[in-house]
């Protein structure tokens, strides 16, 4: 009977052991374009390019100073805003120079009283993602939400700076190269 116990604890406390070690095997990553789930800044993850938030300026310097600026409201756990992150990039090689780009999360600014036109929350409508373009006197050349097309911005963006975009930038696409990430592919 003692050598049958034996046996019985050895493989009890085995197999305890195991599950305890399958349940400390490190999970693979869990990171989606498609869901609502928080992965992390998703410029760096999705877009390759975590120098875009937080923004260099404000708003209100922005308009203080009559640069043109293109105000990018998002969430991190937005799938939509996931997907938008490689036009945020884009936008930043095309007009990095020449605007201020802020891409804004949209957390701070909900439940929150309108400050006035340097006020990110006066442009807000609630959706994610929303693109604003401002001039340089602060007129509002294009408010619009969703999977705003990069030729619209584009052309607002050469309206509010008076540069016309290069030759062969007009049209561009999207294009996915992994689960994770996309980048835009201007069209020739």
């Amino acid at each position: 009977m003692l050598p049958v116990l034996r046996r019985a604890i050895t493989r009890l406390v085995a197999l305890v052991l195991l599950s305890l070690g399958l349940v400390a095997l490190p999970a693979g990553a869990q990171a989606s374009l498609t869901n609502d789930n928080y992965d992390g800044n998703i410029y760096a993850l999705y877009a390759g390019n975590g120098s875009l938030v937080p923004p260099r300026n404000s708003l209100a310097d922005a308009l203080a100073a009559h640069r043109p600026s293109v105000v990018i409201y998002y969430l991190d756990d937005s799938a939509a805003s996931k997907q938008f992150s490689p036009v945020v990039s884009e936008l930043q090689r095309l007009w990095g120079n020449n605007i201020d780009l802020l891409p804004l999360v949209t957390d701070p600014l909900q439940n929150r009283p309108d400050g006035g036109s340097s006020d990110p929350a006066h442009y807000w409508k609630g959706t994610v993602p929303q693109v604003v373009v401002l001039d340089g006197d602060g007129t509002v050349l294009l408010d619009a939400a969703g999977q705003v097309n990069l030729e619209a911005i584009n052309d607002a963006v050469s309206r509010a700076t008076g540069i016309a975009l290069p030759e062969g930038q007009a049209t561009s696409t999207t294009v996915s190269f992994n689960e994770l990430n996309a980048e835009v592919v201007t069209s020739r």
